[in-house]
């Protein structure tokens, strides 16, 4: 799917030969904290983005980075109208996205404050999983006191839809282990779809 999980297998496969003169089977150590697990992130911004959706999506999409003033900066130019952003460095989790061409308009009026575009329906991927502040309010930059990290694993949205909510659980902590709608009463709901491990 990226690079990165290329390298690992790369590096698996190098490393059987060695593993297999060993007399034990030793597991993979599993990282302590979320801290720690921040810390294993890609740090080039094209192989952090590009790790959340399928190689097929991700090998030909355009690679755009928010700045501190809100701007956005093109880092790599596509041509398959998908657009992909690294993992948010304020989050304890890694969490880029890869978006379709709604999905960015979708994207671009949530962070700009603005009413998304009626019936612009987008996909979005989030093959590393999701950390996000809160379930419930759009802009949360961190968990209410007393509430803890939305941690949700492998996932796609579904944006722009009010229809397709209709159903599905909302709240504060939802179990991420199933669908769930995010954001719900807000011009931003949308659609959470695990479709993965949860993250743990």
């Amino acid at each position: 799917m990226t690079m990165s999980k290329c390298a690992i297998l790369l590096v698996a496969a190098a490393s059987m030969p060695l593993m297999a003169c060993q007399k034990y089977e030793a597991s993979p150590a599993k990282p302590e904290s979320k801290a720690e697990a921040k810390k294993s992130i890609p740090t080039d911004p094209i192989e952090s983005a590009t790790a959340a959706a399928p190689s097929s999506v991700s090998a030909n999409a355009t690679v755009i980075q928010a700045a501190a003033d809100g701007s956005m900066k093109v880092l790599r130019q596509g041509g398959n109208g998908w657009t992909c952003m690294p993992d948010n460095p304020q989050t304890p989790g890694h969490d880029p996205m890869c978006m379709d061409a709604n999905g960015l308009k979708w994207a671009q009026a949530w962070m700009a404050h603005k009413d998304p575009p009626a019936g612009a329906v987008g996909l979005m991927y989030m093959l590393e999983g999701g950390s996000d502040a809160s379930n419930t309010d759009p802009w949360g930059t961190k968990p209410a006191e007393g509430a803890k990290w939305v941690e949700t694993g492998p996932h796609v949205m579904v944006v722009g839809s009010k229809e397709i909510l209709a159903g599905y659980p909302t709240g504060e902590q939802p179990d991420t282990k199933a669908p769930y709608v995010m954001f719900a009463g807000t011009p931003y709901a949308h659609l959470m779809i695990p479709i993965g491990e949860p993250a743990q």
